[in-house]
């Protein structure tokens, strides 16, 4: 790997969650329903020891309902998690010539993806990864890479993720874990007590507020799950029957969906950045 790790992560005000964190100002994603193409890394841009969230771009070989594929949640959940990291621990995030948050979308046959100890994936339950990306996945995980992903709902999305991550990691040799809620990753900045489900901000508004689970009893238990690396690194996170990534995304829309989900869906990505870039 080519990056070096980002050490300062102590809080500022770890306290601003208690203490009444005001909802992002609407220029960070009010509202906003088109798809937006995607910002490719710069090949040669030096990672200067900042943060810049990664994120995969692949192609869908099958559909899932209210799910768009590797944009899902794009752009705007990136950079609110990108502004919230900066303003929760003391690591310094990539900025644009505007100021803005520098997020990135990469492929897995980029060598940029070297640069990035934490790379993102939305709507696995769609992904069909190539034999080329195969490799390339695998061998960024190996040499210290950790993928996040999250968004997908159901026995058939899961399974179908099950059987893609299993090419790249074959589950005799890694198999997918629940994560305890002991495991350090639950602890790295914020103590993580529970797996919250996030529902996505259109279904809670459809449901009036009455529940979480997207798809009734089939999708009520959200899950943390993982593949460790013989070492006990893990490589491979996974938040299934949840959408942490909308309560970064849609946190301006209705204060009382940001301070019900999006108080608990900062945590949970904070917790697995900093992981990322400590192992």
């Amino acid at each position: 790997m080519t990056w070096r790790r980002i050490w300062a992560v102590v809080p500022v005000v770890a306290a601003l969650f208690v203490l009444g964190i005001s909802p992002l100002v609407a220029q960070y994603g009010r509202g906003w329903w088109n798809r937006v193409p995607p910002r490719f890394a710069e090949p040669d841009t030096p990672s200067n020891d900042l943060f810049a969230f990664a994120r995969i771009l692949y192609e869908s070989v099958r559909g899932e309902p209210s799910g768009y594929g590797w944009n899902t949640d794009y752009p705007y959940s990136d950079i609110n998690f990108m502004t919230r990291f900066s303003q929760l621990t003391t690591a310094r995030i990539r900025r644009d010539g505007d100021g803005m948050p520098e997020h990135v979308v990469v492929t897995l046959l980029d060598d940029t993806i070297y640069e990035y100890p934490f790379v993102f994936m939305s709507d696995v339950g769609t992904v069909g990864f190539s034999p080329t990306e195969v490799d390339r996945l695998r061998d960024y995980l190996l040499r210290g890479g950790v993928l996040y992903v999250d968004d997908f709902w159901g026995d058939v999305a899961w399974d179908h993720w099950k059987h893609e991550i299993g090419k790249v990691l074959p589950p005799g040799e890694f198999p997918i874990v629940d994560v305890p809620l002991d495991n350090v990753i639950f602890r790295t900045f914020y103590t993580i007590r529970k797996v919250p489900q996030i529902p996505s901000i259109h279904y809670w508004r459809r449901s009036r507020g009455a529940g979480t689970s997207e798809r009734g009893f089939e999708t009520a238990e959200p899950h943390f799950r993982g593949i460790f690396d013989p070492q006990g690194r893990l490589m491979v996170v996974m938040t299934h029957n949840t959408d942490i990534a909308d309560g970064w995304e849609r946190e301006a829309e209705e204060d009382e969906y940001f301070y019900r989900f999006s108080l608990k869906a900062y945590p949970v990505g904070v917790n697995i950045a900093i992981y990322a870039m400590t192992h």
